[in-house]
């Protein structure tokens, strides 16, 4: 008999498992699945018998498209702007975690259609903004306060995206920001959504080519920007916090990978058949990362992201807020004790005992009410800060 494994690893969820707790996140309103319609969930699940991306997309996209016909059809602003947000939520779950087929691939497209349209409503409007980057174009998304001008420039949040979030998430939560006289700028993080380039250990220019542009907009206060990542986006806040810390008055970093998290013995012990997430997380990364084709490949080119073996763990750094929970499984809870405790500028914390991946529980601290009670208080206080 052969010997066991020291760690037995995790299998990936059947489809029939993925319903089950797609229906349940969805009741409870929990990651991936905030703000649909438990019976949307349901009536889009029915059809699905396997777990070919196609026809998961195809079951999702058909009823996006009945909220599509809908919106296109009513007569007032707030109906349009109600049935074009659920058609984006469902497109944009019939792509998830990637679009990485046909199928998924024509969902996230009929999703950035429906958000867009969702916002044609809003005053102060929400600018498509789309920047020329090496032969290529980063797109993302500005709304200013009202009464933002060269004369007032306002405070600005640059929000970035995960490995299954999208801009148009990150955008969709800091709406609520706007009223405060904060603006944002969301923008997919390096191999997601629209980014122009996938992720390797210098795909941070991106987001430094945003930050440039944003210093060319009168409207916004260059010297109060701060930045928000989230998840793999928090590994990208990490390392714009050192890199670009003359340029930003503070960082975010939600459930950081930053170095053990990159590990080839994390990605098999941890990563692979993962059920924290909800399904699929390393053929997600195999799909936004540079170079790599296979699960030998992925765990040739993720310990290069390493910040530690970057050498840039200890250099000085804007102000950090880190943000976690001690039960995550996805990203280990020393890479966020290691960013902590490197280098000699002092930063905060919110680490949440119970918590998992972003800090987040099935009910309590939710992904929303982190957002709403951690998040948004820290960034208007460093942005009001003198």
């Amino acid at each position: 008999m052969l010997p066991a494994p020291a760690v037995a690893q995790a299998q990936e969820r059947t489809i029939d498992e993925i319903k089950v707790e797609a229906q349940a996140r969805a009741e409870r309103r929990n990651y991936p699945l905030i703000g649909l319609d438990p019976a949307d969930v349901r009536d889009a699940l029915a059809g699905i018998k396997t777990r070919d991306a196609d026809e998961w997309a195809a079951n999702w996209g058909a009823v996006a498209d009945r909220y599509i016909a809908k919106a296109d059809a009513a007569a007032s602003a707030e109906d349009k702007r109600a049935n074009y947000l659920r058609a984006w939520r469902l497109y944009y779950f019939a792509q998830w975690p990637v679009a990485s087929s046909p199928g998924k691939k024509a969902a996230y497209q009929k999703a950035l259609d429906a958000f867009v349209k969702s916002t044609q409503s809003f005053d102060p409007p929400l600018e498509v903004v789309r920047i020329p980057f090496e032969g290529k174009e980063i797109t993302g998304y500005l709304r200013l306060p009202r009464g933002a001008a060269a004369a007032t420039p306002a405070p600005l949040i640059l929000a970035v995206s995960g490995l299954d979030s999208r801009k148009e998430t990150m955008a969709d939560s800091y709406n609520a920001i706007i009223d405060q006289g904060v603006g944002f700028f969301a923008v997919d993080g390096p191999g997601t959504g629209q980014s122009p380039v996938k992720v390797s250990p210098n795909a941070e220019r991106v987001l430094s080519k945003v930050i440039d542009y944003l210093n060319t907009r009168k409207e916004i206060d260059a010297k109060r920007i701060v930045m928000h990542g989230v998840s793999f986006g928090g590994y990208w806040g990490a390392k714009l916090a050192i890199v670009e810390h003359d340029r930003l008055r503070g960082v975010v970093v939600q459930s950081p990978p930053v170095h053990a998290g990159f590990q080839a013995d994390f990605l098999k012990t941890n990563l692979l058949g993962n059920r924290e997430y909800l399904f699929d997380v390393v053929p997600a990364f195999m799909n936004v990362v540079e170079n790599v084709q296979t699960t030998d490949d992925l765990a040739r080119e993720f310990p290069k992201l390493s910040l530690q073996s970057q050498g840039l763990l200890g250099k000085p750094t804007a102000p950090m807020l880190v943000i976690g929970g001690t039960k995550d499984t996805q990203v280990p809870i020393a890479d966020l004790e290691l960013l902590l405790n490197t280098g000699d500028v002092p930063k905060e914390a919110w680490i949440n005992p119970k918590g998992g991946h972003l800090g987040r529980e099935s009910v309590g601290w939710t992904d929303p009410v982190i957002f709403r009670k951690v998040i948004t208080p820290w960034e208007i206080r460093m942005l009001k800060a003198e």
